[in-house]
C-alpha cells in the first residue's frame, strides 16, 4: 500500500497564494497612491491662477486705497480699481475651485483603483481561505485521536479524487470497511495532506 504524495503540497500552495495576495494588494495600493499624485499634479494651474488672482486683487485694492487717501480725489476715481480687484478675486476663487475639483477627482480615482482589487480579494479569496482554515483546524484537532483518524479516513473516501484513492490501494474501500489500520492511516494521512497538514 503506497501513500499518495502531492506534487505541490497544499501548505506551500496556501503560502504562495497568501504571498501573492499580499503583493497584489501592495501593488494596487502603490498604484492608487501614484495615481493620486499624478492627478494632484493637474492642480498646478489652479494654484497659479489662485496666486495670480490673489496677488492682482491685493495690488489693485492697495492702489485703490492709496487713491482714496489722496485729498480732493473723488471716490469715483478709485472705483475701477475696486471692481478690478473683485474680478481678480473671482479668478482666485476659480483657481481654488479647480484645485478642489482635482483633489476630489484624485481621491475618487485612487480609492477606486485600490478598492476594486481589494474587493476581489475580500469577496473571492478570503472566504476560501477562511473555509480552508476551518477545515484544517478541525482536521488538526481530529488527527491525534483514534476515532478522529477514522473520521479523517471516511472523509478521504468521500471527498478525495478516485485517482488518489486507487494509488493507495485499488481495494481501499474494502480495506477501510474491514477496519484495516494501515488503510485507515493511509486515508487519514491523505486527507491531512490535502489540507496541508501532516
Amino acid at each position: 500500500m503506497k501513500l499518495y504524495a502531492d506534487r505541490a503540497p497544499t501548505a506551500l500552495r496556501q503560502l504562495l497564494t497568501d504571498v501573492f495576495v499580499v503583493a497584489w494588494i501592495y501593488v494596487w495600493v502603490k498604484l492608487g497612491m501614484a495615481l493620486f499624485d499624478a492627478i494632484q499634479g493637474l492642480a498646478a494651474p489652479g494654484r497659479k491662477l489662485e496666486g495670480a488672482g490673489t496677488g492682482l486683487a491685493d495690488n489693485l485694492q492697495g492702489a485703490g486705497d492709496k487713491i482714496n487717501g489722496v485729498p480732493g480725489v473723488p471716490d469715483s476715481v478709485a472705483a475701477p480699481f475696486a471692481s478690478a480687484a473683485n474680478a481678480a478675486r473671482s479668478l482666485a476663487d476659480a483657481g481654488r475651485e479647480q484645485q478642489q475639483i482635482v483633489n476630489d477627482l484624485a481621491w475618487i480615482m485612487s480609492v477606486l483603483v485600490i478598492a476594486v482589487p481589494v474587493a476581489l480579494v475580500v469577496l473571492l479569496w478570503l472566504p476560501l481561505r477562511i473555509r480552508w482554515m476551518r477545515r484544517a483546524g478541525s482536521a488538526a484537532r481530529l488527527r491525534d485521536a483514534t476515532a478522529g483518524r477514522d473520521l479523517l479516513a471516511l472523509r478521504a473516501l468521500a471527498t478525495q479524487p478516485l485517482g488518489k484513492l486507487v494509488k493507495i490501494d485499488p481495494d481501499i474501500a474494502a480495506l477501510w470497511r474491514k477496519g484495516d489500520k494501515q488503510a485507515v492511516e493511509a486515508l487519514a494521512t491523505l486527507e491531512l495532506r490535502s489540507l496541508g497538514l501532516r
